[in-house]
């Protein structure tokens, strides 16, 4: 399963790389104020789709711009969840950060991640309870103790609410760490910590799609995943905060009053 969303990947990558030679030719829809999806996005997802339905029929999905697939509903053991395209708006721009996110869920708990940036060609993998990988070599999160040596990644969704929350949070955070940087792409900032490029992630209002493998590489990197308040149900809730242990509980305490 993990070598087909490997293979799904590479496909939705194909269109990705294609587009990105000419994005005048791109097209472009607003969904919300700053929430934008491309005629890539849909073509990405619909490639992606293709291989993992052929090789796996009967299985479902949860997609960010198809949504669920109608099989969802159903008393269905495995969901392939998808983000064709974690940082739309930086694609768009030409900016190169962003990625492609599969996750397949068993019975409500995701088993099997890939997250790949084409632009770096990174395939980070992981697999319950086997680790997780970097271009095949094991990664582990960081091993700092002391978040005043960490630098974190966050981002923060549309509306004047949103905003005004992360930048209360930025302060904060950014007062006690080296650095908080926000590249526009949570699934590769969770990837970056599941690697020790990052030593913690935070952000509210994220959806299935941008949690799911990204979460998977950290726990199997060694590190600690949760919501604000340290419950588990993030990938439902949408907010979170991953990071290595020691630094998880650090984060935890300073973020607390925004759970």
């Amino acid at each position: 399963m993990l070598n087909t969303a490997i293979k799904a990947a590479r496909r939705g990558a194909a269109v990705i790389n294609r587009a990105s030679f000419d994005l005048d030719r791109v097209v472009v829809t607003e969904k919300q104020h700053n929430d934008f999806v491309t005629d890539i996005d849909q073509a990405a997802e619909q490639a992606i789709i293709e291989v993992l339905s052929k090789a796996y029929p009967d299985h479902a999905f949860l997609a960010e711009e198809s949504g669920a697939s109608a099989n969802s509903h159903d008393e269905n053991e495995y969901q392939w969840i998808i983000d064709p395209i974690d940082g739309t708006t930086n694609f768009i721009h030409g900016f190169p950060q962003y990625c492609i996110s599969i996750a397949l869920a068993h019975r409500g708990v995701v088993t099997q991640a890939v997250i790949y940036d084409p632009v770096r060609n990174d395939l980070f993998t992981a697999t319950k309870g086997a680790g997780a990988y970097l271009n095949e070599k094991r990664i582990r999160v960081t091993k700092l103790d002391r978040i005043s040596n960490a630098m974190l990644g966050t981002g923060h969704g549309a509306g004047p609410r949103a905003l005004d929350e992360y930048l209360k949070m930025y302060q904060i955070m950014a007062e006690r760490s080296q650095g908080v940087r926000s590249a526009g792409s949570a699934a590769l900032d969770l990837a970056n910590v599941a690697c020790g490029r990052l030593d913690g992630f935070y952000e509210k209002g994220l959806k299935p799609w941008d949690i799911a493998a990204g979460a998977l590489m950290i726990t199997e990197s060694g590190g600690i995943v949760g919501e604000f308040s340290g419950e588990s149900d993030y990938l439902h809730k949408g907010d979170v905060i991953a990071a290595s242990p020691k630094i998880f509980g650090q984060m935890i305490t300073l973020l607390a009053p925004f759970a």
